[in-house]
């Protein structure tokens, strides 16, 4: 990816630095909304420069399978007992806002994603909006950072 684009505006909630890439690389996300029981949000990784691409956070390579599922699989851990279940499957649904130029090389993206999710009741009740956004950022922040580190 040579041109980059820009992040999708200023984040809702303070950026939060990815850490184990040598560069400085924040993740951001835009004001959630809640549609029909499912809370949604678009998320960001970004440098001055603009968006960062999914490649830059491999240094060794990329894996075989799309960068979504392993931000889904990350971020699903880390949200554990927030997210709802529902006949034996997690609610949360994670893709790309960009899908990449080639399907065979599903790491040069872009890193933005919208991400939904369904809360569980209970816990998501102990919780203020923002307090709940705060814990999705950081994430994915996490997220980000687990891929750095495979």
């Amino acid at each position: 990816m040579t041109d980059r684009l820009p992040a999708p505006g200023p984040s809702f909630l303070r950026e939060q630095e990815v850490r184990g890439l040598g560069r400085r690389l924040v993740a951001g996300m835009s004001r959630p909304t809640t549609t029909e029981d499912w809370w949604v949000s678009v998320l960001w990784l970004a440098d001055e420069a603009g968006l960062a691409s999914f490649d830059d956070l491999t240094p060794g390579g990329p894996p075989p399978d799309p960068p979504a599922a392993r931000l889904g699989q990350a971020m699903a851990g880390g949200l554990s007992g927030l997210i709802l279940e529902d006949a034996g499957r997690l609610q949360i649904r994670l893709g790309p806002v960009i899908p990449p130029a080639s399907p065979d090389r599903p790491w040069r993206a872009p890193a933005i994603v919208r991400a939904g999710f369904r809360w569980e009741p209970a816990r998501a009740a102990t919780l203020r909006p923002n307090e709940l956004a705060t814990e999705v950022l950081a994430a994915f922040r996490r997220a980000a950072e687990s891929l750095v580190r495979r």
